[in-house]
């Protein structure tokens, strides 16, 4: 050995050094010996050799080092992990970084706000591609927000339908900044439409209105077939396209359902005047609380009148509560929108009566005698195709018949008759949520 290689094993090889760290050096020093063998005997290539391989481990420590600064820079800041992420796939679905969307939507400007609610604000914005969006920023303060993202996205990226929302795309969900990019829908909602801020008389014809009523019962239908419940149906969440179809969307309450059970055990939650009573009380959530839920969207589309107006008289603040009463009295005349041509169209007039009808059974108290979303959906298209107008109703209504000819049939000698006609409900509640607001929650434009 040299004199050189025992003098540096000498300074290196302490008492404090590791013994993996002696394990290197003593490969080192073996390697110088070669070096110093290889220049006392003249052989070029493996001194070049050897260099290589120290030039190489240099820069092979440094980027490694590199990597775990990046890394420890990531984790501190959530927000920067997201811009990492940029580009890959969550849940199979594109991950933006936050910058990126702080960009498509100029720095989130207060204008470009499309609506906002109990969860987040949605904001117009334009991708650097070109695509338009809607991107729905979830409130901070919000404890449950990363399960309501992770929920929605998973949710819509196991679904496909012409009638359901697009997602883009998302942030990813360990970022400080949770943001979800969703399909831009243009024409608003349906509220904006019979009684919000795009609302005017007659402008949303009544087939226009049965056509929205048949695509959003298709839409449910479907969710409940892939053990899908909504539980935040409404009239806000029901978008519109330039052709007036529908995009249903918001599934931040959604829970997944399956088939084998009877309900799901839940703390209520949904928006006032649409919450199914039973649920609330029973703290059992069902494909029926959607059934609940889209009644009142019926009643709205033949009214036009918003679910919950404390501008009303105290027992009909509920539109629910309200709808009953005209109905059990017949008075369809008190319920029904004259925009629409009840008055002067027999076929609008036969048609709304019969979705009145079938409404009135959609809110019934007790789960069990309301119909399924199948069965709504069959009714309605029945209702359209003019199929189940019997000649009792050519010849004129009669009350019996009007609240009882709705499809899925009842016996007449069910009980069923006198329970439809006599049964007093319990209002929807009128607060479930605190801090509830009446603007959407879900990407539309509602100026």
């Amino acid at each position: 050995m040299h004199v050189t290689d025992v003098i540096e094993e000498e300074v290196i090889v302490s008492p404090t050094t590791r013994g993996n760290m002696i394990v290197w050096v003593r490969r080192k020093l073996t390697l110088n010996s070669y070096l110093y063998s290889a220049l006392g005997v003249g052989c070029p290539a493996i001194l070049i050799i050897i260099c290589v391989f120290f030039i190489s481990r240099h820069h092979y420590k440094k980027k490694y080092a590199s990597s775990n600064m990046l890394a420890k820079n990531a984790n501190s800041d959530p927000s920067s992990r997201s811009d990492l992420e940029g580009g890959s796939l969550h849940y199979g679905v594109p991950v933006y970084s936050y910058s990126e969307l702080e960009e498509a939507t100029n720095n989130f400007d207060t204008e470009k706000e499309l609506g906002d609610g109990g969860f987040g604000i949605v904001y117009y914005g334009k991708l650097r591609d070109g695509r338009e969006v809607a991107v729905k920023r979830l409130y901070e303060h919000n404890y449950r927000r990363v399960a309501q993202f992770m929920n929605e996205v998973e949710i819509l990226t196991r679904l496909r339908h012409k009638n359901l929302v697009s997602l883009y795309g998302c942030t990813s969900h360990r970022s400080r900044q949770l943001l979800l990019v969703y399909e831009y829908i243009p024409n608003g909602t349906v509220a904006d439409h019979i009684h919000g801020e795009r609302a005017t008389p007659g402008s949303l014809t009544w087939p226009t209105r049965m056509n929205i009523a048949i695509e959003t019962a298709t839409v449910l239908a479907y969710l409940h077939a892939s053990e899908i419940i909504h539980r935040d149906v409404k009239t806000n969440n029901i978008l519109l396209d330039n052709n007036f179809c529908v995009k249903v969307a918001d599934f931040g309450l959604s829970r997944l359902f399956p088939n084998d059970v009877s309900h799901v055990s839940t703390a209520p939650q949904g928006t006032p005047g649409y919450v199914d009573p039973e649920y609330h009380q029973c703290y059992q959530l069902t494909t029926k609380s959607d059934v609940y839920s889209f009644g009142v969207v019926l009643i709205e589309l033949i009214s036009s009148l918003p679910a919950v107006d404390i501008a009303r008289h105290s027992h009909e603040i509920n539109l629910a509560n309200l709808a009953i009463n005209k109905i059990e009295k017949s008075a369809f005349h008190e319920l029904i929108d004259p925009h629409l041509g009840f008055e002067s169209d027999k076929e609008v007039e036969r048609m709304t009566i019969l979705v009145a009808q079938l409404a009135f059974q959609c809110i019934q108290q007790d789960k069990e005698t309301r119909p399924s979303m199948d069965e709504v959906l069959e009714t309605l298209k029945q209702i359209q195709s003019g199929n189940d107008a019997p000649e009792d109703q050519e010849k004129g209504f009669d009350d019996d018949v009007v609240i009882m000819n709705v499809k899925p049939p009842i016996s007449p000698e069910s009980d069923e008759v006198g329970l439809l006609k006599t049964k007093q409900l319990p209002p929807s509640p009128i607060s479930v949520n605190t801090n509830w607001t009446s603007r959407s929650t879900t990407p539309n434009i509602s100026s």
